[in-house]
């Protein structure tokens, strides 16, 4: 569908989108590198107390601040930091009472210096908790009572009046991202133990789902070696997976895919014999894979050998079954 696009103007001249997108971008990508400035030993010392800590992170903020402050709780949460977001505002109407002994606070503001901040740092303090504050004015009543500052000082926004919180709220989250990932590299965080807290993303399913998991709620095709041509097309059909295996006793021996039937029809369709044995258009030492292996790896083995199933074995090739590349598409993993 097309749809009509108006053109803006700005009083007598046009506006140019592109520029001031470009400019944006650059402003804010000039005021997070500018924070390599800032990183000294309050940062590490921030990082150090986390990770020392019985306890968990929470977050605070008000306004924009707020809403990086969620964002950093739930990085910090999905990479092994347990921590928690807790209102500036609604802190002091009941709120504080989330807060436990061991816990660390972090309280992030542009200015240091509302009226919300100024009447919460005290209580945080009163507590005994330690107090990190990712704040853009070192000199501002935040900073002055916090155990830890980190300086996310910007120059200026990125809107031309310079009031909304663009390249400031920018600088916060990236200060966040940083603890977080300075506190994954401390707790040696692993691929593995992402995956615990993301079970139920693509990412997860890569590193936790296995083959057993998968072709067991499918067909289970497979014919031996004296199977007639007629069956075995049969058997693909009605089993629907493209393929059968051909088994001898339990063993795999060989695989015939309807992609081999249709190659076998095409060269004899003169004089077809549904009735001659199957064995012999199969494909002789398929591509298999254990039911212990993960998904992904099954995903990998169809695409370097362009196929679309594989058949599942256990240790002593004995065939259990076929999963598809559609059982992956299903579950995400591609």
């Amino acid at each position: 569908m097309q749809y009509k696009i108006k053109k803006i103007f700005n009083m007598n001249h046009k506006i140019d989108i592109k520029n001031v997108i470009k400019n944006t971008i650059l402003q804010e990508s000039q005021a997070i590198n500018q924070l390599i400035n800032f990183v000294d030993d309050d940062f590490t010392q921030a990082v150090q107390t986390i990770f020392a800590s019985k306890g968990r992170v929470i977050i605070t903020g008000i306004g924009k601040s707020a809403k990086i402050g969620e964002k950093i709780a739930a990085t910090l949460n999905s990479t092994g930091t347990p921590s928690l977001f807790m209102h500036a505002a609604e802190a002091i109407h009941g709120d504080l009472g989330m807060i436990q002994s061991g816990d660390t606070i972090i309280c992030i503001s542009k200015s240091g210096n509302t009226p919300e901040i100024k009447i919460l740092v005290p209580l945080i303090t009163a507590f005994g908790n330690p107090l990190i504050a990712i704040c853009g004015d070192k000199d501002s009543y935040l900073a002055k009572n916090s155990s830890f500052l980190l300086n996310c000082f910007v120059d200026k926004e990125a809107d031309p009046n310079n009031l909304a919180p663009t390249c400031s709220t920018t600088a916060q989250l990236v200060i966040g991202d940083a603890l977080s990932v300075a506190l994954l590299h401390l707790r040696g965080f692993t691929s593995k133990d992402f995956a615990k807290y993301h079970p139920g993303g693509s990412l997860g399913k890569r590193l936790y789902l296995r083959v057993k998991d998968l072709y067991k709620d499918n067909e289970k095709p497979w014919i031996d070696n004296t199977t007639m041509l007629s069956d075995a097309l049969l058997e693909i059909s009605s089993k629907r997976l493209g393929c059968t295996a051909v088994v001898e006793k339990t063993k795999v021996i060989g695989i015939i895919t309807d992609g081999d039937l249709r190659r076998f029809l095409s060269i004899h369709k003169e004089n077809i014999n549904m009735q001659s044995p199957a064995f012999k258009i199969m494909t002789k030492n398929p591509k298999t894979i254990s039911e212990e292996c993960f998904a992904v790896e099954a995903l990998n083995m169809m695409r370097e050998n362009s196929i679309t199933q594989l058949l599942v074995v256990d240790k002593d090739n004995n065939y259990l079954g076929v999963i598809h590349l559609h059982d992956l598409l299903q579950q995400g993993i591609i």
